[in-house]
């Protein structure tokens, strides 16, 4: 299968390098163009628009920031649907509404394109190291089809359901990732205002029922110091932004994702967007006066 991947930013020029690993050709296209150039250094096609990515491959790629940016990209002008061909895959790797997802595979479907919105966990390492936790929406014999792809960039990968069905679960994951955050800030903080080394607290805890992703991966960054993205916490807050929106289209209450939510409007709001999402201790940090890490 020759592959086309639209949008290379700290998650898509990973899995770019993780599908040519696999021995896959690929055909690239981003609006920044020191990556394309990179990546094409590295073995990779260069294509100057969405449109002449999909006229030449059999399955292609988005990954970009918001549902507006994924709708242009594969509905508006030289998009993916100018260049689409009976038999054409689409898959989204982008964080997006899910009726934005069920909107662009309808769309799809009129031109014979099958489409797959399948959403990603696991922030920038688990691109790089190739093992994504992948949750698709759509038809199982487009799944079937790209199941192949799907190795080479993740350890794990689900069809949850019909169209915008991965969009849905990945508002499940970023109510678990949103809770987290706030939760390994407020013990961090709790800790350090009690007297105690709140890393020691994390060695103590993490080994039992606390134990989680976040008090695995994010506590060793933060005590030398590095806030660095990772899932930038501006992202963190378009996604829970996504997930009360949902939330509210169907009548349900998130009291913890408003919460989260809240934590991380604060945190936009002071100037620290690109900052990792476990950085959301830093407005816990500041209204109790204290400091974790170096």
């Amino acid at each position: 299968m020759k592959i086309g991947y639209i949008g290379l930013g700290l998650m898509g020029a990973p899995i770019v390098r993780n599908m040519l690993k696999a021995g896959f050709t690929v055909v690239v296209h981003n609006r920044s163009r020191a990556i394309v150039d990179q990546l094409a250094s590295e073995g990779a096609t260069v294509a100057n628009s969405a449109r002449e990515v999909a006229a030449q491959v059999d399955v292609v790629f988005t990954n970009l920031p918001d549902s507006p940016d994924v709708e242009q990209v594969v509905l508006g002008k030289d998009g993916i649907i100018e260049g689409a061909h009976p038999g054409l895959i689409y898959v989204d790797n982008s964080t997006i509404k899910p009726e934005t997802a069920r909107h662009i595979a309808a769309e799809l479907r009129k031109v014979s394109v099958g489409a797959l919105d399948a959403a990603v966990s696991g922030g920038q390492v688990g691109a790089i190291n190739g093992q994504l936790v992948i949750m698709v929406g759509g038809e199982q014999a487009d799944f079937d089809s790209v199941t192949p792809i799907f190795k080479a960039i993740g350890k794990s990968w689900v069809l949850v359901g019909s169209a915008g069905a991965g969009q849905i679960a990945k508002a499940c994951n970023q109510i678990m990732v949103g809770a987290q955050m706030a939760a390994m800030g407020e013990l961090m903080v709790l800790a350090a205002k009690g007297g105690v080394d709140p890393f020691k607290v994390v060695e103590a805890i993490k080994g039992g029922a606390a134990q989680c992703w976040t008090l695995d991966n994010k506590p060793e960054r933060l005590r030398q110091g590095n806030r660095a993205p990772g899932f930038k916490a501006y992202m963190q807050l378009k996604d829970l932004n996504i997930v009360l929106d949902t939330a509210a289209a169907y009548g349900v209450e998130l009291p913890l994702s408003e919460a989260a939510q809240s934590l991380f409007e604060a945190m936009v709001a002071a100037g620290d967007g690109e900052l990792d999402n476990a950085a959301v201790l830093s407005v816990l940090e500041a209204r109790a006066g204290v400091h974790v890490g170096p």
